[in-house]
């Protein structure tokens, strides 16, 4: 019995010998029929082809925006410069026309005041002619009124106050206003029935202002 198990064994092993034979063959016959194809060794230097390619794009990319970015700052640079030309330039013009406004206005101010100071010494020359004229028309009788050169001589009076007036020539009032002595020349006092204490009484002689300024004061009495 021990010798038949044995033989058993052994046919078993030669079976199973032959079994792993017989598939290793089988495998040799299909590697030989296909061929494995070697793995390529060119996919790596690719990569590295690729990755430096994309590395000199990039390298390239920044380069360029750095270009622009100097370019841009220049092109800011040189109109911030020009912007600060027009602006000294647009003031200095600015400063040019202000002052020749000023000079403008001091020069018509200068010959208004020329013109006025003139005027004024014409207005005072002719101020005692006009007196001389209501001096003489009223010292004339009342039945010597109707004579021709009488009326002729009042007829050039008002002629000439109507030119005075026109040229902005007017009397100061005087009496019954209050005494201001920015018009007015107290030379006198009285009393009064008729005016309260500081009112002007009398004049004395008339005074004139020629515009806004008074080229003779009026001779007035005030009342005390």
């Amino acid at each position: 019995m021990a010798e038949q198990k044995d033989m058993e064994a052994m046919e078993s092993q030669e079976t199973e010998n032959m079994t792993t034979e017989h598939v290793e063959a089988e495998e040799a016959k299909d590697s030989a029929k296909h061929p494995k194809e070697p793995e390529s060794t060119d996919q790596p230097e690719e990569e590295e082809r690729d990755s430096k390619e994309e590395k000199a794009g990039e390298e390239s990319s920044e380069e360029g925006q750095g270009e622009e970015k100097k370019g841009f700052f220049k092109k800011k640079e040189k109109k911030n410069k020009q912007e600060e030309k027009i602006a000294e330039l647009t003031d200095r013009v600015q400063r040019q026309m202000a002052e020749f406004d000023n000079f403008r206005k001091r020069t018509e101010k200068e010959k208004t005041q020329m013109f006025e100071v003139g005027a004024k010494s014409i207005i005072e020359k002719i101020l005692p002619v006009v007196d001389n004229f209501e001096r003489g028309l009223s010292a004339v009788p009342k039945e010597a009124k109707e004579d021709p050169f009488v009326q002729g001589m009042d007829k050039i009076y008002k002629q000439l106050m109507t030119e005075l007036e026109n040229l902005e020539v007017k009397p100061i009032e005087a009496v019954g206003t209050e005494f201001n002595p920015e018009f007015h020349n107290a030379v006198m006092q009285v009393e009064s029935e008729e005016y309260e204490s500081g009112i002007v009484a009398q004049e004395l002689q008339k005074g004139y202002m020629y515009r806004e300024s008074v080229v003779r004061h009026s001779m007035v009495a005030v009342v005390q």
